[in-house]
């Protein structure tokens, strides 16, 4: 049933994508309705790229607050799934709170900036490096772990760091 279930949300988030991104009926309000259901169909069955993306788009562009509060709660699912768009998202979300939902901590901040990080997401290696640099989020100042983030920095092909600031 698992296995079904997985399947069926790839699928309709594929769907929702393409209803998304379709140039036809560029500002109808019927086909933003259809891809946001489609994409929460898509989320509530966590798939992690449906998560990443309706997330993003109800805490980013949502209306009210509810909206924003959910967008980072799916945020923080994906993020949790290995989704590194998310992970930095919810460092980010961690490091300055929002709302009263999210309170800051900047241990959980630090943690999900990290796994970012580690999968070569830009904006999280950036962020890591101004973090050892001046020792915030309750990290020592570190010099090594300063010149090792940069390396990394350095070494990730120059299209993946334009993947990465693209999408985030």
């Amino acid at each position: 049933m698992a296995v079904i279930r997985r399947t069926l949300a790839a699928g309709v988030f594929v769907i929702a994508k393409g209803v998304f991104r379709l140039k036809l009926f560029r500002q109808s309000r019927l086909k933003h309705k259809l891809a946001m259901g489609l994409f929460r169909f898509s989320a509530e069955r966590r798939h992690t790229g449906a998560l990443s993306m309706y997330g993003h788009m109800l805490h980013f562009r949502g209306e009210g607050v509810a909206n924003r509060i959910q967008g980072a709660i799916y945020i923080e699912r994906a993020a949790m799934q290995g989704d590194a768009k998310s992970q930095y998202q919810a460092g980010r979300i961690y490091e300055y709170g929002f709302e009263h939902y999210f309170k800051p901590d900047p241990k959980l901040a630090f943690d999900y900036y990290q796994r970012g990080a580690k999968q070569g997401h830009l904006l999280a290696t950036k962020r890591l490096i101004k973090v050892f640099e001046r020792g915030e989020l309750n990290q020592p100042q570190d010099r090594t772990q300063c010149v090792n983030w940069q390396s990394r920095l350095e070494e990730a092909p120059s299209l993946t760091r334009l993947n990465n600031a693209v999408i985030s």
